[in-house]
């Protein structure tokens, strides 16, 4: 796929997708957070209806502490990995108010730094808190960008760079969002729905499996 044809995919999905946006639900660059690390192999659905209760009663890494561990999991019990992401959020909670006075840095090294927050959850907090243009590889993206063809490559950082070198500038804010929400109710992980993807012209895998 040549940079014509990369832009002019682009253009298409941001028709497709007038509001390319996370569907987390939050109010806060914290919330946002504690979010997105619930997210982890779980689903915005889910996260959103444990949030909705929990941010009600504790939304700030003060009542968050004030909760407690098992206070916390009361919360997010109906969430996967709902132990050992309510370690992390105390944790995180902690270096928050030792280190930033409660606030969510702005650096990738300082959210990395925090625990159970990975180069992805950085990249979304960068660039949906912060607008940065930064691209956070999920599963959905990284079986995207092979399959449509915009990436060749094995490891979710590998997929990552080479989105970061073929994505046109304008579209970088957005392509996060745009890519996520494509492979989450169009290009499906089993059966994608080809018949209504307004990029079959210039995806790879379309190519191959409609002769």
């Amino acid at each position: 796929m040549n940079s014509q044809q990369i832009s002019r995919l682009f253009e298409q999905l941001a028709i497709s997708i007038p509001q390319p946006k996370t569907e987390l639900i939050y109010k806060s660059h914290f919330e946002l957070l504690i979010s997105v690390v619930l997210s982890a192999q779980a689903t915005d659905k889910s996260v959103n209806k444990a949030t909705a209760l929990l941010f009600e009663v504790a939304n700030t890494p003060e009542q968050i502490l004030e909760l407690g561990e098992e206070g916390l999991k009361n919360y997010i019990k109906t969430i996967g990995l709902f132990n050992t992401k309510a370690k992390n959020i105390i944790l995180l909670c902690q270096k928050l108010l030792e280190k930033y006075d409660g606030n969510v840095p702005h650096e990738r090294a300082e959210l990395e730094g925090l625990a159970g927050v990975g180069r992805k959850t950085a990249n979304v907090i960068l660039n949906t808190a912060f607008g940065e243009p930064t691209i956070a590889v999920d599963t959905h993206i990284f079986r995207l960008a092979n399959r449509i063809g915009l990436a060749n490559a094995n490891t979710v950082l590998a997929v990552e760079k080479e989105l970061e070198r073929v994505i046109p500038e304008k579209f970088k804010l957005d392509a996060h969002h745009l890519l996520i929400l494509h492979g989450r109710y169009v290009c499906t992980a089993r059966k994608p729905l080809c018949e209504k993807c307004v990029i079959s012209g210039y995806c790879e895998f379309f190519q191959l499996t409609s002769h």
